[in-house]
């Protein structure tokens, strides 16, 4: 063997080398990563868990169309009794009027970002302070509602509870809207205006439009933010035992339900409660996979 083939053979072996460590390394990593993957799913999974095991046996049509029950021992025959058909009807009534507040002040912000100061340094001062605005606490905008509405009525109402939500709602709609509203091609945009539209008329007739898949898609992911939160409502709507279609009056939702009897030693409470959660959890995931499957057949 020769001096040339010697220092052949040694190359390809330390290549091979080379590629043994790289591969390995590469299988060791993506074993880690999977590994890791599967630790985070282990609270969701335990999460789902107990919600189907601890409330899946009190569901049923009474639930949405009683209301709670006195506190009864596991030995009465009306334990199995009562519902939360009020605090369903307030979820949707104070969800409702967020979304009534927060949706077109969101899109008519996103129109303006995006249309008239895109790269501006107004719009990127608008995105810094809605940027810092969702990292706000939730209980923050429930003190500010509480001291912009509760105080100024001298009432808890679902309109407060509506407000603080839709404060929380805004920057998850502005940021999604925008993306979408910029995502629309400008050759769709040059063809309205060869066409002889204006301005505004390219905006409503043709971009939004296009941009509408996106912005549901923000609506559905802050409708589902407001539907489970708990700090604000209880510090705007507190709560209500009995129906109420009024609101500005106090109602119940099934956030503040949850908080309210999950903490009790009535059983019958407290099964309640796990019942009302899944729920949330329910409508939490539907509004996530509608929103998903949106962008997909946008896509």
């Amino acid at each position: 063997m020769t001096s040339q083939d010697f220092s052949l053979s040694s190359g390809r072996s330390l290549k091979r080398s080379q590629m043994s460590f790289k591969t390995l390394f590469s299988n060791v990593m993506t074993g880690i990563a999977f590994a890791c993957a599967i630790i985070a799913l282990i609270p969701l999974v335990a999460l789902l868990y107990y919600l189907l095991i601890n409330g899946f046996a009190r569901l049923g049509p009474q639930l949405f169309t009683q209301l709670p029950p006195p506190p009864y021992q596991p030995t009465s025959p009306q334990f199995n009794t009562g519902g939360f058909g009020n605090a369903f009807i307030g979820t949707l009534m104070t969800v409702g009027i967020a979304s009534a507040i927060s949706i077109p002040f969101g899109v008519f912000a996103s129109i303006f970002l995006s249309e008239f100061a895109r790269d501006t340094k107004l719009a990127d001062s608008i995105n810094f302070f809605t940027n810092v605005l969702s990292g706000v606490p939730s209980i923050v905008m429930g003190v500010f509602a509480y001291g912009a509405i509760v105080l100024t009525t001298k009432s808890y109402s679902a309109m407060a509870a509506g407000v603080a939500l839709a404060v929380l709602m805004l920057p998850t709609i502005v940021r999604t809207a925008t993306e979408a509203l910029e995502s629309v091609p400008k050759e769709l945009r040059q063809a309205a205006f060869g066409l002889g539209a204006t301005n505004y008329q390219t905006i409503l007739g043709v971009v939004l439009p296009a941009a509408i898949p996106g912005i549901i898609t923000g609506v559905m992911l802050g409708v589902a933010r407001a539907a489970g939160e708990t700090a604000p409502v209880i510090f705007t709507a507190l709560f209500n035992n009995f129906w109420n279609l009024d609101p500005w009056k106090p109602t119940a939702t099934l956030s503040a339900l949850v908080f309210n009897f999950a903490g009790t030693p009535y059983k019958n409470w407290q099964q309640l409660a796990w019942s009302a959660a899944l729920v949330l959890v329910a409508l939490v995931l539907i509004a996530n996979i509608l929103s998903r499957w949106i962008t997909q057949r946008k896509r």
